[in-house]
């Protein structure tokens, strides 16, 4: 099958013929039809984050079953799913605990399937599954509980983004920050997670969604999504532009979703007191921020983290589906650009040269 690889940090991915193998005893084989183009798998390719490679990336999926593994009873050929970079193990503590998304079986095995293997390779030579999914790829072979089944007339475009940025975003919001009506809001950096931030402080009855983005075309596009004021922190300090928007306290919940010392420091300096700044993104190896922990004890704040917006995957995905049936989450509107997986380092560039928006691969 067709598949893009990574075999070198800082070198674009390479679109070449690899084998999958057939799906073992409690996996699943897919027909990717939608994959997302995240900032996490690019965070990997310029090698900010570690990866074994080579490797396939592409964590943010959709497709179509074509074949089950020996036991698999959650999915059967020809059902729509959608992919979990985290899939779930259901015996390790944290899936017993009801935090299917902090599962430490998939966290040990990072790179490989449950078992420690690949199904992916060339000729001999083995090759890493992003997030079990790898779906940077014609086909994947993935863990049965990575499979979330949905309505076969939802677009798989669609579908994909709710596989990462629709649920990391919305969650945040919703599981994570438990965000109260009336609250006040700011969002630092408006991609495709933190659109989804916004959307589901939106759908929390917000009062004021403030985002934080030097993209001008990004926040103007946010604006469609509920944010009510717009920062530039090129043109204005963001901090004391928050404060000045929340009548001197603060928001009383920030949202970091870039990915920087830089931004998780903004997030951190311009929560109110007793307020809680929530960290989203993933900052690069070796980017730290600086943290005043005296204010965190003197005025309260609490600093928190969210993996996957909170969420478990096989029972809040569904629930991520029917708040895009009825109109509640705004999915169509995310996506502004489509592309062959063949121009998948195209899509990348894009990225960083400022597109707004997300953008799916829906040719392969």
């Amino acid at each position: 099958m067709k598949a893009a690889v990574l075999y070198e940090f800082g070198k674009p991915l390479s679109i070449e013929e690899i084998d999958l193998d057939p799906p073992k005893a409690g996996e699943v084989r897919v027909k990717i039809g939608g994959a997302g183009i995240c900032r996490s798998d690019l965070h990997i390719m310029k090698g900010e984050a570690n990866h074994k490679v080579p490797a396939v990336l592409g964590h943010e999926g959709s497709g179509t079953v074509l074949e089950i593994g020996e036991g698999v009873t959650r999915v059967k050929p020809g059902d729509t799913v959608i992919l979990s970079f985290v899939p779930f193990c259901g015996h390790c503590h944290f899936c017993l605990n009801g935090r299917s998304n902090l599962c430490d079986t998939h966290a040990s095995t990072a790179g490989t399937l449950f078992d420690g293997t690949t199904r992916l390779h060339k000729g001999e030579q083995r090759i890493a599954h992003m997030g079990k999914v790898a779906c940077f790829a014609q086909e994947a072979v993935v863990p049965e509980t990575g499979c979330v089944p949905i309505p076969s007339d939802i677009p798989l475009p669609q579908a994909a983004l709710i596989g990462c940025c629709v649920p990391t975003g919305v969650g945040a919001a919703m599981f994570t920050a438990k965000l109260t009506p009336g609250s006040t809001v700011a969002v630092i950096g408006v991609g495709g997670v933190g659109l989804n931030v916004v959307q589901g402080a939106r759908l929390l009855n917000a009062s004021k969604i403030i985002a934080v983005d030097p993209n001008e075309g990004a926040l103007e596009f946010a604006m469609q999504f509920g944010v009510t004021h717009a920062v530039n922190p090129t043109i204005q300090d963001p901090v004391e532009t928050i404060k000045s928007i929340t009548d001197g306290l603060g928001a009383d919940y920030t949202f970091e979703v870039f990915g920087s010392s830089n931004t998780v420091e903004i997030a951190y300096n311009s929560v109110r007191k007793g307020g809680t700044a929530v960290v989203v993104g993933l900052t690069p190896l070796g980017d730290n921020p600086t943290i005043d922990a005296n204010r965190m004890a003197r005025q309260e704040v609490t600093l928190r983290g969210t993996y996957y917006g909170s969420v478990r995957p096989a029972i809040d995905m569904p629930t991520m589906v029917d708040l895009y049936r009825s109109g509640k989450i705004d999915i169509d509107g995310l996506i502004t650009r489509t592309y062959k997986l063949d121009d998948i380092n195209k899509t990348y560039e894009d990225m960083e040269n400022g597109a707004i928006g997300r953008a799916v691969i829906n040719e392969f």
